[in-house]
């Protein structure tokens, strides 16, 4: 087992060294000034698409939920304990610096998700139960120049993102919220294991209509719940915020640079910063993964790129704002740097829960725990709407989709009652597997994406004429 776990952690390594950092954010920076960076400058307009969300019951558009309900199952899946035990783990294995470049990641990424987003419903088809399809897989069959590349190219992503349902989506969540059930209020594994899989079987059985219902109300509650803590922790200890800010800055950009103070000492360099920045804020907002082009797809809307910029923001409310007060919460409040009994140095949820208990005391992990619980069983039914589409391209039957359901709903029990130290290696390995074939085809069909970019320029700048 410990040869398996050495050999996976060198695979992901290898899959996240620098050709994959170059091509995330290569494939970023070039279609954010191919677009002219339209993402950044729109993105008060996509904000704003965003608060009016509720459809006029007139009219008809094709699609199986609404823009706001598909925005909202898309944060499910990606707002999960990356947004917790991702920022930690980041900040401890690449320094207080990795924030820096989940900041930055997170911008390149609008011009990413937007993309891949925007070809997602532009190439989505209707399956024969009269249901929505679409993701990079279908854009992939149909746009995709070389057809039989393209073919090859969709079923491997397809590959990868039942693979990635089951890991990332599913188990490393449901181990998240066992152990933080078990260590906060000693709920036995087993038990929480049943309740989260029973929970997750009656909201996946009515697909994505009843996955929406329940995203839609939770996503916006956990968020602002945890928000408010987060902020809390900063606030009681905001003189230490400036200092910590300009640690992160430092280590962001120093070769090797050392992060000392009241929590302890952390060793980087800027390349382990950047490793870890990259790859953690990429687990969060799965930007460039191409899985949210799925729930994208889904999307009773006018226009592919109005989906487009609404999918965007995704990236948006993930990493620039709940992961940078997560990362501020952990840096004002000096826990970075600390160890445990046997030396070993803090990280993961464990970290937040200490930077919380600088503020509410023995109720600090409480706190963090309902986050994780709520976070986690979010990104667990917003990952079964993706992997269950992925496999129906698979399998071609959409009736053949509730085997993947129940498959889905046992693995929650096995993830909550298992140790996972693997899983989370197991699925970084997926997110770069999924990745390549997603940006290959967001690189070839980058004219596309960008020339319905700038006709709905056009159409934003009629509506903006009109109302003056």
């Amino acid at each position: 087992m410990e040869q398996a776990a050495a050999l996976l952690r060198r695979i992901d390594d290898l899959v996240w060294g620098p050709p994959m950092l170059i091509l995330m954010l290569g494939t970023g920076i070039y279609l954010m000034v191919r677009m002219r960076f339209l993402p950044i400058r729109n993105l008060g307009y996509a904000l704003k698409s965003v608060m009016s969300f509720k459809e006029k019951e007139t009219e008809q558009k094709e699609g199986d939920i609404s823009s706001f309900s598909s925005l909202m199952t898309e944060l499910a899946a990606t707002i999960g304990t990356g947004n917790i035990v991702g920022v930690a783990t980041a900040m401890v294995l690449g320094g207080p610096g990795a924030l820096v470049w989940m900041m930055i990641s997170a911008l390149i990424g609008l011009s990413t998700k937007l993309a891949e987003s925007l070809l997602s419903v532009k190439y989505r088809t209707v399956n024969e139960k009269g249901e929505i399809s679409g993701g990079p897989m279908y854009t992939l069959c149909t746009a995709f120049p070389f057809r039989r590349a393209g073919k090859i190219l969709g079923i491997l992503f397809a590959l990868f993102a039942v693979l990635a349902s089951f890991g990332m989506g599913n188990m490393t969540q449901s181990n998240s919220i066992s152990l933080a059930l078990e260590e906060t209020f000693g709920i036995s594994e087993s038990l929480s294991g049943l309740v989260v899989t029973i929970l997750t079987i009656l909201v996946i059985l009515g697909g994505i209509k009843s996955i929406s219902k329940i995203t839609q109300i939770v996503v916006p509650c956990m968020a602002v719940f945890y928000m408010a803590g987060a902020i809390l922790v900063i606030l009681v200890n905001i003189r230490n915020l400036p200092a910590g800010i300009i640690q992160i800055i430092k280590m962001a950009f120093s070769p090797k640079a050392i992060a000392g103070g009241a929590g302890g000492t952390i060793v980087a360099s800027m390349q382990q910063s950047l490793r870890w920045g990259v790859s953690r804020g990429v687990f969060s907002n799965e930007a460039g993964l191409g899985a949210a082009g799925i729930s994208a797809a889904a999307a009773n809307t006018d226009d592919p790129v109005r989906q487009g910029y609404v999918s965007m923001t995704g990236v948006f409310f993930d990493t620039v704002v709940i992961c940078l007060v997560t990362g501020l919460a952990l840096a004002a409040s000096g826990v970075i740097g600390i160890a445990d009994q046997n030396g070993i140095p803090v990280t993961g949820a464990a970290l937040t829960i200490a930077a919380f208990s600088t503020t509410f005391g023995r109720w600090g992990g409480t706190l963090v725990s309902i986050g994780i619980v709520l976070f986690a069983f979010a990104t667990i039914i917003g990952w079964e709407y993706q992997g269950e589409k992925a496999f129906e391209f698979l399998v071609k039957k959409p009736d053949y989709c509730i085997i993947y359901r129940f498959l889905y709903a046992l693995t929650t029990f096995v993830g909550a009652v298992c140790t996972l130290d693997v899983v989370w290696d197991f699925s970084d390995i997926m997110n770069a597997l999924m990745a390549v074939p997603n940006l290959i085809c967001v690189l070839v069909l980058s004219k596309t994406a960008c020339d319905e970019v700038f006709r709905y320029q056009k159409k934003i700048h009629k509506m903006t004429s009109d109302n003056l």
